[in-house]
Formats: structure tokens, C-alpha cells, sequence
């Protein structure tokens, strides 16, 4: 999937601004063109998440030419398009196999009994909402 885009050209002492029309309050920066492209893909896949998280539809992306001629003020800015990763979108249940020590396992089954969920939902949990975990 691939979103528009609307990059705002930067100068020596202010960063390049990026907006994300399809995705309402999604937007980045970065100091060089590729830094800025780099950060959009970062808030894309962190909006996203926020909405899947929250029971959001994820809105289609809309042409780049239909955007262009509905934002006007961006007239000057530079447009381009960002690639997402489908599997940020995905919340198809997929069976893994981990190893941990004894001990690690045990302590994480009494934290997942503690508070009456499965292994997996209380692995699942945790990563959730602990996002910083994996910045």
C-alpha cells in the first residue's frame, strides 16, 4: 500500500514538514528530503497501529492528483509517496515458537495467570502497550 504524501521544502534552519492527507493528524520532519521520508513511514505505520489499536477503519490512500487538486495551500510543497509494509496491517493470528529459560517461562506464566489471560494474550498485551519497548 502507498500513501501521498505532501512534503513541505525545507531550508537551512528549519526542517523539511510532512503531511499525510489521508490519514487525519498524521505528519513528520526531518532534515534532509530522505530523513523526512523515512520519519513519514515511521508515523504511517505508528497511525495505523494507533487506529487498529483503537477499532479505526484505515482509509484508502487517494490519488496524488486528486490530492493536489483538493489542498491548494500545498501548491508549492513537493508531493511523493510513502510505502507501508502490509504486514502493519495485518492482525491475522500467526503460531510462533520461542525458547526461553525455565525460569523466564515460569515467571511469565504466573504474571499471565496474575491477571487471568493466556501466555499469548499477556505476551500480546505487554508488547501493546509498551510501544517504546521496540524504538
Amino acid at each position: 500500500m502507498r500513501y501521498p504524501v505532501a512534503i513541505e521544502p525545507g531550508t537551512e534552519t528549519e526542517a523539511f514538514g510532512v503531511v499525510v492527507p489521508d490519514l487525519p493528524g498524521c505528519f513528520s520532519a526531518g532534515d534532509t528530503m530522505e530523513e523526512a521520508m523515512a520519519k513519514a513511514e515511521e508515523a504511517i505505520a505508528a497511525w495505523i497501529e494507533t487506529a487498529l489499536d483503537s477499532g479505526q477503519v484505515i482509509p484508502q490512500p487517494t490519488s496524488v492528483d486528486t490530492l493536489r487538486k483538493k489542498h491548494r495551500e500545498w501548491k508549492a510543497w513537493v508531493w511523493a509517496v510513502v510505502k507501508v509494509d502490509p504486514a502493519v496491517l495485518d492482525d491475522k493470528l500467526e503460531r510462533v515458537n520461542i525458547s526461553l529459560p525455565r525460569r523466564v517461562l515460569h515467571r511469565l506464566d504466573a504474571l499471565a495467570r496474575a491477571t487471568g489471560e493466556t501466555r499469548s494474550g499477556f505476551i500480546a498485551r505487554m508488547a501493546m502497550e509498551n510501544p517504546q519497548a521496540i524504538s
